[in-house]
Order: C-alpha cells, then sequence, then structure tokens
C-alpha cells in the first residue's frame, strides 16, 4: 500500500512541479512586462479606461516598443542617434564593459551574419579521460592562432550544468575534438538536466552529415 501511494504521489510530482514552475515562470515575465506600461503617461495606460486590469498588455506594449526602435534604427536618423549613444556608453568605465559584452553575445547568437553555437562537441576537459560537451564556435585565427599552434585548432565553448550561460572557452587542436551528430537544442536539453535527458542514440545510428553541416565544420 505504501509503495503504491509512493508510485502515485511521484508520478503526480513530476506533473504538478513542471507545470507549477513553468506558471512562477510565466507569471514572473508577464508581471515584469506589465510594470512598463508605468512607463506610459497615465492618460495613454490602458488600466485608466478599463474597470479592471488586464494581465499581459505589457507583453504587447513590450513587443511594440522592441519592433519600433529596431524600426527606426534603420534609418539614417536612427543609426546616428545610435552611434551617438554608444560613443557616450563608452566612455562609462563599467556601463562600457557590461554594455559591449551584451551587444556582443547578442550580435553573436541572434545576428544572421554569425553563425553562433556550429556544431555538439565532446572534449576531454577538466582532465584526460573526463569527457565534458560543448560547442565549436569558431576556428582559431589571428593571434591565438600565431601564439598556440600551428596544427588545426578551434574554440569550443563549454557551458555548465544546470545554468548554460557560463561556461569555459577553451581552444585546442582539432584532432583532439570529437564531433557529435546531435543537434544543439538538443545538448542544450543534456547539459541542462545533468544527462537526464539524452536523445535516443536510433536517431544518430544512420546518420550522414548534410552539406550544411559539413560547411559549418569546414567554415
Amino acid at each position: 500500500m505504501t509503495k503504491m501511494f509512493r508510485g502515485y504521489f511521484m508520478t503526480g510530482l513530476l506533473v504538478v512541479v513542471p507545470l507549477y514552475l513553468s506558471y512562477y515562470v510565466l507569471s514572473i515575465i508577464v508581471n515584469s512586462m506589465d510594470s512598463m506600461l508605468t512607463l506610459l503617461p497615465v492618460s495613454l495606460r490602458p488600466d485608466t479606461y478599463l474597470p479592471f486590469h488586464v494581465p499581459g498588455l505589457g507583453i504587447i506594449f513590450t513587443v511594440f516598443g522592441i519592433f519600433m526602435i529596431g524600426l527606426l534604427t534603420t534609418n539614417y536618423l536612427g543609426k546616428t542617434l545610435l552611434s551617438l549613444t554608444e560613443k557616450g556608453m563608452a566612455r562609462l568605465p563599467v556601463v562600457r564593459m557590461v554594455y559591449n559584452a551584451t551587444k556582443q553575445f547578442m550580435e553573436t547568437f541572434f545576428s544572421q551574419e554569425n553563425q553562433g553555437f556550429r556544431k555538439v562537441v565532446l572534449i576531454e576537459f577538466p582532465r584526460k579521460g573526463l569527457y565534458s560537451m560543448g560547442f565549436m564556435t569558431s576556428r582559431v585565427n589571428g593571434e591565438i592562432k600565431h601564439k598556440t599552434t600551428s596544427e588545426p585548432s578551434v574554440c569550443v565553448f563549454v557551458p555548465t550544468t544546470p545554468n548554460p550561460t557560463s561556461g569555459y572557452f577553451a581552444v585546442l587542436p582539432e584532432k583532439d575534438v570529437i564531433y557529435l551528430d546531435m543537434k544543439v537544442e538538443d545538448a542544450f536539453k543534456v547539459i541542462m538536466t545533468g544527462g537526464m535527458v539524452i536523445p535516443n542514440n536510433d536517431e544518430f545510428k544512420n546518420y550522414i552529415p548534410n552539406q550544411k553541416d559539413r560547411d559549418l565544420v569546414n567554415s
């Protein structure tokens, strides 16, 4: 009886906890974006004319505001204002570091000119015989290549578990890198769950890399 109760309880827990955490995170996001409405004049706030508060209006306002900023910064006047703003930010010591790092991160992962994480890899880290999952970000060139080794090398980002936004940057010979056929999205699932979620190996048993995948590795 106790074993059966424990089994049903654990099943219910596996259902309730993810739902609760999803609701909790979503409510934080919605409430945070709703607070953006306070930036509007009182006469333009929806709550001024509605008899009750409508959750989620802040999301519409935030998305619309970001869209308008993107639209404005594509013309000459917007680009000029953005350039002047960036020059002003560059004069502030602490703000300059945060702004430049954030901008570089966003450009790397969201700009069409950059490919971000190219391939999922395994490397021997932090010691020989112990493997860590990472992402190939680029091939080594410039000063790093000149001062390290003449053989082909790659840059690899090794994220931490369960927070993949932090991690380690490694430069190593390409011959020491094991390329995986796993998708980047699936690799993030493995890392964030500490290996509890791993893609079915049968899906990759007969995998043949297409031309796009080969180009990403060789570029």
